[in-house]
């Protein structure tokens, strides 16, 4: 993006944006407890302070603005492409929107979607039933719907890394772990040994490579 078109100062793009992806989350996550709540705000900061770099006011490329110029002499730091910071520091040329990090970024966050919309799906019905959720996404790992949020939050670093986010990143990972122990908790005390050989079967994050999915 050239000087002629404002690269940042779009507030209205980051409200927008940051409203529909933690819409959108929200309707998969639906927080309930005050540790729901909190985990949901932390993703929710991630989002907002994503865009406000985006679209917004460019924090980490002010703030690197000298190393950069200094290491990429020419580069212009106020275009809208050289906030694609691993495109600039890969040395990629022509348009980031087609780099090979970028494209992956749409990978990772196209999956991370499908997977929270068909891990809710499998849950809300498994809710319903005050049942297991032990089908689909849950026969290969117990907790995919926080897995698709790190697949998400890895999209959006892939396509546009900030400092904020990228310190955000691990925190957001420990509460979600944090947030998964305790609901096994939760749901060992209410199905008892029918958890327990669920989760003896399942892994909680990573699914065992050439197991196929079985469910009770």
């Amino acid at each position: 993006m050239s000087h002629d078109q404002p690269a940042y100062g779009l507030w209205l793009l980051v409200v927008l944006n940051s409203a529909i992806f933690i819409m959108f989350a929200y309707s998969f996550f639906k927080p309930a407890t005050a540790r729901d709540w909190r985990t949901f705000g932390a993703f929710s900061a991630f989002i907002v302070a994503l865009f406000v770099e985006m679209y917004g006011f460019p924090l980490t490329i002010y703030l690197l603005s000298g190393w950069l110029q200094t290491k990429y002499p020419g580069l212009d730091i106020l275009s809208h492409d050289s906030g694609h910071l691993w495109s600039t520091l890969l040395g990629e040329k022509g348009d980031p929107h087609f780099g090979v990090l970028h494209i992956a970024s749409y990978i990772f966050l196209a999956f991370g979607f499908i997977l929270l919309s068909s891990s809710w799906n499998v849950l809300y019905h498994a809710q319903r039933r005050h049942a297991l959720a032990t089908v689909g996404p849950y026969a290969v790992i117990r907790h995919p719907q926080y897995v698709a949020f790190v697949l998400i939050l890895l999209g959006f670093l892939l396509q546009w890394p900030t400092l904020l986010t990228l310190l955000m990143f691990p925190i957001l990972l420990v509460m979600y772990a944090r947030l998964a122990v305790n609901e096994e908790a939760e749901m060992r005390a209410q199905f008892g040994d029918a958890f327990e050989r669920y989760a003896q079967r399942t892994p909680r994050f990573f699914p065992r490579l050439g197991q196929r999915p079985t469910a009770s």
